[in-house]
């Protein structure tokens, strides 16, 4: 049963993922080995109102705020990666929601049944991007939608999909629309496709759409398709930092299980140079995230391309420093971390996936390099 919503409203997130965390942990290395989803893991987290602990109290949620968002699903990152990286997407597409809401823009609906409901959004992002994918048709009341979408973790529990899909006949030339979808609609199909090398527990399956009525009203956004739009600077702002957030999470319990076995090497065997070089990695790691939080200044942000750049170089020094830190972890708990039964080999995998998220370095040092000569971002 849920709970009510002034309760919901003054519980601490934090503490209760510590709760939780000991549990998720127990499954974890079940879900890895089988590659499957963590349904007992959400069950949990719904009885509690995760879901809806980042929208805005008036609104019947719980009202925290984006920076304690974050720490939540650093906390669960601790535990379980796959648990807090399929959350961390759910509550980045709440985040751009409450963005709108504190901006005066529509999403006040869409809040207010996540807050109700407990829905699970799942996101369509890895596919889409800013030139999106999809092909919306005009029909009477709104367009019919067909397209395949990669990626969308947490779907086998997922109520709302938030997608986009390209009008080719736009007033001025092709559009992007974004809209919700919902899961349970006629023409949609999911293919249970996700094994992986990490986070082999998060359901991030392909979806493939034909021919699915969105109607007019559900219209949330339009923007050209070529070209920077404002809405990607908000996306990468709030969303960034809550997806490394799991990655540090995961770090963090990497270079905490290296720390025990370090420890139980006789005096003179300590590999004291790589824990330090861990220790140093882990902390830059902290700092990076730290910087990400702080940009995304609790939804007080205009979007700006200054301000997404920022993010994005932010992510990359993160997702450099937990990797750097994981590796040196390895290192310093020798052998042992190599043997599945110790757990260590999973974080190492999982961390693994902080690189795919938006932009890949690759990516992200062009977009920032293009930006520095005060050219496009976009090649």
């Amino acid at each position: 049963m849920l709970l009510a919503p002034d309760i919901h409203a003054s519980t601490d997130f934090v503490a209760l993922a510590e709760e939780l965390g000991p549990r998720f942990a127990e499954r974890a290395a079940r879900h890895d080995a089988e590659g499957s989803f963590v349904h007992a893991n959400y069950d949990d987290l719904k009885a509690r109102r995760f879901f809806s602990a980042g929208v805005p109290a008036e609104l019947g949620g719980g009202g925290l705020t984006h920076a304690q968002l974050c720490e939540v699903v650093r906390t669960l990152g601790r535990y379980c990666g796959s648990t807090a990286l399929a959350y961390s997407m759910h509550s980045h597409l709440v985040a751009a929601a409450v963005w709108r809401y504190c901006h005066g823009k529509p999403a006040e609906k869409l809040l207010r049944g996540v807050a109700e409901n407990e829905w699970v959004l799942v996101s369509t992002g890895a596919a889409d991007w800013l030139g999106s994918n999809g092909t919306l048709v005009r029909v009477e009341g709104g367009y019919r939608f067909s397209a395949t979408k990669i990626c969308c973790s947490g779907s086998p529990r997922g109520d709302r999909m938030i997608t986009s899909g390209v009008l080719e006949d736009g007033a001025e030339g092709p559009e992007v629309l974004h809209f919700p979808v919902r899961l349970d609609s006629d023409g949609l199909t999911c293919h249970e496709d996700w094994d992986t090398l990490g986070m082999r527990a998060t359901g991030s399956h392909t979806w493939t759409l034909k021919d699915v009525f969105v109607p007019e009203e559900s219209i949330a956004l339009r923007r050209p398709q070529a070209g920077w739009h404002p809405s990607w600077s908000v996306v990468l702002t709030v969303a960034n930092p809550l997806i490394v957030s799991a990655y540090l999470g995961v770090t963090e319990a990497a270079c905490e299980l290296t720390r025990r076995l370090a420890s139980k090497r006789p005096p003179g065997a300590e590999p004291f140079a790589t824990l330090g070089e861990m220790e140093n990695q882990l902390v830059a790691a902290t700092i990076a995230w730290e910087s990400l939080v702080e940009q995304a200044r609790d939804y007080d942000f205009a979007p700006s391309l200054d301000r997404a750049n920022a993010a994005l170089v932010r992510k990359t020094l993160a997702a450099r420093a937990c990797r750097a830190a994981v590796d040196a972890a390895s290192e310093a708990g020798g052998g042992a971390t190599f043997a599945r039964g110790v757990g260590f080999e999973r974080l190492f995998r999982d961390v693994q996936g902080v690189r795919w998220h938006p932009l890949p370095e690759s990516r992200q040092v062009l977009f920032t390099g293009r930006l520095g000569l005060g050219r496009s971002p976009l090649a």
